[in-house]
């Protein structure tokens, strides 16, 4: 299935994904019961809609994204939303080189995961696990194969299985804000680190 969507260009992220972003990002944070807590990673963080949300709630937040343009708009975001939020460009399957730091309280992932594929599934799931505190939350929003957007998409099982060591699932529940015409490509997912 060919893309319709170019991760690589800020502007149709935004039309894209930002609108969903910024409408979900409460539903997506109050679905996970997540409390105010100190420090969040927000892995493929796109144009910083969700490190927003995060910063206004009292949460210290670094995002990391791949894509310079994103980065940009999610630092003038921010600034124009007067919240501090940390945003770094890197890559999600190597994060201890992208210097985001590490004992993070909480990972989110919305819509990072399910572009991936291959052995960068067990990376993204390797350098997740690398940055997390000992009692981390990681909390997950991917499309299943086939989904909306022509992103590669993960299953259930693929995302329970890149978790099964060292991280309990709390929750999987499918997305039905995301669909439109009657398609739910996606589910939530909540995770707990045991060490």
């Amino acid at each position: 299935m060919p893309t319709v969507y170019n991760a690589r260009d800020a502007g149709n992220y935004e039309r894209l994904m930002g609108r969903w972003s910024r409408r979900l990002a409460p539903l997506f944070i109050e679905h996970a019961g997540i409390a105010d807590g100190e420090e969040v990673l927000e892995v493929g963080c796109g144009t910083g809609d969700n490190c927003i949300y995060l910063a206004k709630h009292g949460w210290t937040v670094i995002g990391v994204d791949y894509v310079d343009s994103a980065l940009v708009k999610a630092r003038a975001k921010a600034s124009v939303a007067k919240v501090e939020a940390t945003f770094v460009r890197g890559d999600v399957t190597k994060l201890d080189s992208a210097d985001v730091g590490d004992n993070f309280d909480l990972i989110v992932d919305y819509g990072c995961l399910h572009s991936l594929k291959g052995s960068d599934l067990e990376a993204y799931a390797r350098a997740v696990t690398a940055v997390a505190a000992p009692t981390a939350q990681l909390t997950i929003m991917a499309f299943a194969p086939g989904a909306l957007l022509g992103v590669p998409g993960v299953t259930s099982d693929e995302v329970g299985r890149l978790f099964a060591d060292g991280w309990q699932q709390l929750s999987s529940v499918e997305e039905t804000t995301t669909g439109r015409r009657g398609q739910t490509p996606g589910r939530s997912y909540l995770f707990e680190r045991r060490v």
